[in-house]
């Protein structure tokens, strides 16, 4: 690993880190969705009930939100490449015990590591791009990064189903092993070494952060699956009581875990609260959208999966063309004229007439994709480059968080839809997804009074 280049590496070398990069969150991305379409054989082969299995899921992503800023933080004090290649030998190391467990605790322990491992990429990814990439090109290095994001996205399933229709469920996890060695051995060669920030590590206000996340995130998903018990309330008043004393901990730190600093730079908060909004209205969407094309259309599953492809086939070939304009045009005119797109496919969908073909549903699917691709890339290179450069590990932390805070606020909010309709009218939800995204577009306009992109 060679120094930090003052803009960027040389093009050789830019290449080697970006690939290595690639592969490694393709892996912890893919890991996400991989492990959904394998429950039903871990379930009959560990002898655990469906509604159990969701634990290995759930352990995962809870796991990588709980630890994101803390290894943010710890990445600014001894190096993003050095918490990088940790992060992924631990999800390299990892895999390896989720192939060979044996047992629910196992796996779900394993799980848990492997989430781990994930967040350490996650926590510093985009904050290694933008040392890796000249700024004039920024925008370009976060559109490849996105496209790789919603590549591994779209192919998870797929992946899934292919490994499971030749071999047993274990192989979902041990593919990760080779491509994960591969991918160290990338890292170890071509990223750089980057600035260590002085002082010590605050291990208490990253004991308060996993508790603010890992407590609100599962009492979300315990209030919205309909637990009678008083649990997911106090799951709540627990992780606010801790996002309370971690706020106050952090109020007046150079360079805090929490990056409240970041979040006073006016255009750096908008751009959260729209990242926020976009990926809660995306999620919301995707988790209503097979309700409303089976129950509401009477599509098949086979159909509804195909009927879902625009979408993100559309994003995956906008994310590149969206990086190249986000070098040139303000984040907050073209994230607000994506969003406003998405929205109105939204609206689209919600209002579908009377047996639709399946034209009719895809260009409206398209149409949303299109959309969400303009916003994403120009979003996240604005709200990087807000950030002072010795901030970019707190900025890369805050990005990842709020995807996953957008993502489960949407899933919640599908849930309760779902639940106050009994499973039916299901276009309302993607209704309020389409008002969602609409809010986060009128916030992304706002951008352009508050600072240029």
């Amino acid at each position: 690993m060679e120094l930090q280049a003052a803009d960027g590496l040389p093009d050789r070398k830019r290449r080697g880190a970006v690939l290595a990069i690639a592969a490694s969150i393709a892996l912890a991305v893919l890991d996400s969705s991989i492990a959904n379409v394998a429950l039903p054989s871990i379930g009959a082969d560990l002898k655990i009930a469906p509604s159990t299995s969701i634990l290995i899921v759930n352990a995962y992503q809870i796991a990588i939100i709980m630890s994101l800023l803390p290894l943010a933080s710890l990445g600014e004090k001894l190096g993003y490449e050095r918490v990088y290649c940790g992060g992924l030998l631990l999800f390299i190391i990892s895999s390896f015990f989720c192939a060979t467990a044996q047992s629910l605790e196992g796996l779900t322990l394993a799980r848990v590591a492997q989430g781990l491992g994930a967040a350490g990429l996650m926590s510093v990814n985009t904050a290694l791009v933008r040392i890796i990439y000249p700024q004039a090109l920024l925008g370009r290095g976060m559109g490849i990064n996105a496209l790789v994001v919603a590549s591994s996205t779209v192919l998870g399933p797929g992946i899934a189903s292919g490994i499971l229709s030749v071999a047993h469920w274990p192989w979902i996890f041990a593919i990760n092993i080779p491509i994960g060695i591969a991918a160290l051995l990338l890292a170890l060669r071509y990223l750089p070494r980057t600035p260590r920030r002085s002082g010590s590590f605050d291990a208490i206000s990253a004991v308060l952060s996993a508790a603010t996340f890992g407590m609100l995130m599962t009492g979300v998903q315990q209030l919205t699956s309909g637990a009678a018990s008083a649990l997911p309330v106090l799951l709540l008043l627990g992780g606010l009581s801790s996002g309370f004393a971690l706020w106050r901990r952090q109020a007046g730190r150079a360079a805090p875990l929490l990056p409240v600093d970041l979040l006073r730079i006016p255009i750096f908060a908008l751009s959260i609260a729209t990242s926020v909004g976009s990926f809660a209205a995306q999620m919301m969407t995707f988790v209503t959208l097979p309700f409303f094309l089976q129950h509401d259309l009477g599509r098949s599953q086979v159909e509804t999966g195909l009927l879902m492809m625009p979408w993100p086939l559309a994003l995956i070939l906008v994310s590149p063309l969206a990086g190249r304009l986000s070098d040139r045009v303000p984040a907050g005119l073209l994230g607000g004229l994506g969003l406003l797109l998405m929205a109105i496919g939204l609206a689209l969908l919600a209002f579908l007439p009377v047996d639709p073909s399946a034209f009719e549903i895809g260009w409206r699917m398209a149409m949303c994709g299109v959309g969400f691709g303009l916003f994403q890339t120009p979003n996240n290179r604005t709200l990087l480059s807000a950030a002072p450069r010795e901030r970019s590990g707190g900025a890369s932390g805050m990005l990842s968080t709020a995807r996953l805070t957008g993502q489960t606020l949407g899933a919640a909010l599908s849930a309760l839809a779902l639940r106050a309709g009994d499973g039916s009218q299901s276009h309302l939800g993607i209704l309020t997804a389409a008002v969602i995204a609409a809010a986060a577009a009128l916030i992304s306009i706002t951008r352009l009074r508050a600072s240029p992109a």
